[in-house]
């Protein structure tokens, strides 16, 4: 899940950058939602699956926490507004999906995991401040590319675990940017401490912003979710 959300993160960038100035210009933020079918034949029993939704550039998908506030809202109201048809919705659709991209079409035995989101604002600066100095001339004569950088991601999972992954290309090979509020090494010694366990209470106030709404959209779709398939 962890190379997963660094992929995207990656992908995220790229076509960001590509369609910087553009009237189909992305926004700096995107959500990811993670899936597991159960497929005997794989080491751990399960084949993941990953459906995200990148965002056109507005000032309502520029601000992550209100973004994700907007989605909990959207999700709670085509949960209700499905339940009243006598049906029940499924964020991957057909009707009122959350997302736009990924694995859209996964079987009915799916169980959802965990979401996520990936930023592009980083402690470099924001996006548009960051894609905009590429297209600028350097004073060094030194011309940067997206591909140097940085990237966020921010995952809650089903079992309780919270994961903030820092993608920096030129990090020291050592450094892996991962921080999680359980092991994700199932050989960690279980007194091992965790300075990272109060994770979601870390950071500065808009982290931890981006933590509480992101909790919100989370239990939301796990309450709703966790019923049973889709019909």
């Amino acid at each position: 899940m962890v190379f997963r959300s660094k992929r995207l993160s990656s992908g995220h960038l790229i076509e960001a950058d590509q369609r910087y100035g553009t009237r189909h210009a992305l926004g700096p933020h995107a959500v990811m939602l993670f899936f597991t079918t159960p497929v005997p034949t794989e080491p751990q029993g399960y084949r993941l699956h990953t459906a995200w939704r990148l965002f056109l550039s507005a000032p309502e998908s520029d601000d992550l926490p209100r973004m994700l506030a907007d989605l909990t809202r959207i999700a709670a109201t085509n949960i209700a507004h499905t339940a009243a048809t006598g049906h029940r919705w499924h964020p991957l659709g057909p009707e009122r999906s959350m997302v736009n991209g990924g694995d859209m079409a996964i079987g009915p035995d799916a169980a959802y995991v965990g979401v996520g989101v990936s930023t592009l604002d980083s402690d470099d600066g924001r996006w548009y401040q960051l894609a905009r100095t590429l297209r600028e001339p350097s004073a060094t004569g030194h011309r940067r590319s997206a591909f140097d950088l940085k990237g966020r991601c921010y995952l809650l999972l089903t079992d309780g675990t919270a994961i903030d992954i820092d993608r920096n290309p030129h990090a020291p090979l050592h450094y892996d940017g991962i921080r999680s509020s359980k092991p994700l090494d199932a050989d960690r010694p279980t007194h091992w401490h965790n300075p990272h366990a109060t994770l979601t209470e870390q950071g500065d106030h808009t982290t931890r912003e981006v933590w509480r709404h992101l909790t919100a959209l989370h239990h939301t779709l796990t309450g709703h979710l966790d019923r049973g398939p889709a019909t």
